[in-house]
């Protein structure tokens, strides 16, 4: 018998996070106190069973394109029980009740199974996104100047991540997927979450660049890119390597031994800079999207 349950305690989103971590070994997974902020009204987030036992958890929530975000996760030893199905379902009902017309999901590229089952339940790829890695050795390269440019952390001047939204919303506007609404309440909580790591690039005072770096809450060796951004005016005169290369140096004399990135198909200019900087592309994750109700 399969049993669903919505997660109430720090217990249960304890046990949500261990599913996502057995499932997406390989994504950066927020601490409990990190997942309780980005937490809105109306998110769920459930734990499936299967006979008694966790099989699975599932999560339903606002996607930055505007329509819900549901994703389905059965830990592999319970797989091609229905279990996905059982979420799947239940989280697009969960949608429907919020008010949202349209449903989207992310699948390993890799991982035809989990592709068959999108394609199943009707969903067709949307974009695909690249992961770039970066390891590192300890040390790194002396970070390169810009002229009348100064790059400052957001450690040193927290008020600077809230100053340079207007700079990210110039970013979201120009990548490459469709209806992409990024919130600020959002920014404020996901970026920078290594302010040591995550800067700004100031002229005359002016913030012409950002760059953040996230933690890995589970394996404190990794860290992951946020938003690198440089206002319109302002680039191709080699600021978004100079911030990457101040997030390279700082995590190498920080104990960080991994850099992950993800960019999108379309975005070649920054996995461009990025693979001159020596990152290397590992997988791609395939964006599926379909309209609800499931039964429509």
């Amino acid at each position: 018998m399969i049993a669903l349950r919505q997660c109430v305690t720090d217990d249960d989103y304890e046990v949500w996070l261990a599913v996502r971590r057995a499932v997406l070994p390989n994504e950066r997974a927020p601490s409990l106190d990190e997942l309780k902020t980005f937490i809105k009204p109306g998110d769920a987030h459930l734990l499936a069973d299967l006979d008694g036992e966790l099989a699975g958890s599932g999560l339903m929530n606002r996607s930055d394109l505007g329509g819900a975000h549901v994703a389905p996760r059965v830990l592999p030893d319970k797989r091609g029980r229905g279990v996905g199905t059982a979420l799947l379902t239940r989280l697009a009902e969960l949608a429907v009740e919020r008010g949202f017309e349209r449903a989207g999901s992310h699948v390993a590229g890799a991982d035809e199974r989990s592709i068959a089952f999108a394609r199943r339940f009707g969903f067709e790829e949307a974009r695909r996104d690249v992961k770039q890695v970066l390891a590192l050795e300890g040390t790194s390269r002396a970070p390169r100047d810009v002229d009348g440019v100064e790059f400052v952390s957001i450690e040193s001047r927290p008020e600077l991540l809230r100053a340079a939204w207007p700079v990210a919303q110039q970013g979201y506007e120009d990548m490459p997927i469709d209806g992409l609404d990024i919130r600020l309440d959002s920014w404020l909580a996901e970026e920078a979450t290594l302010p040591g790591g995550s800067f700004a690039a100031l002229a005359a005072d002016e913030i012409v660049g950002y760059a953040g770096l996230m933690r890995w809450a589970d394996e404190p060796t990794k860290a992951e890119h946020g938003l690198t951004v440089v206002r319109r005016d302002w680039r191709g005169r080699g600021v978004a390597a100079a911030l990457k290369e101040r997030e390279i140096a700082w995590a190498a004399a920080n104990g960080i031994r991994e850099l992950v990135t993800w960019t999108q198909t379309g975005n070649e200019n920054m996995q461009g800079v990025n693979t001159r900087l020596g990152y290397v592309t590992t997988e791609v994750d395939i964006a599926f999207a379909r309209g609800l109700p499931l039964d429509a």
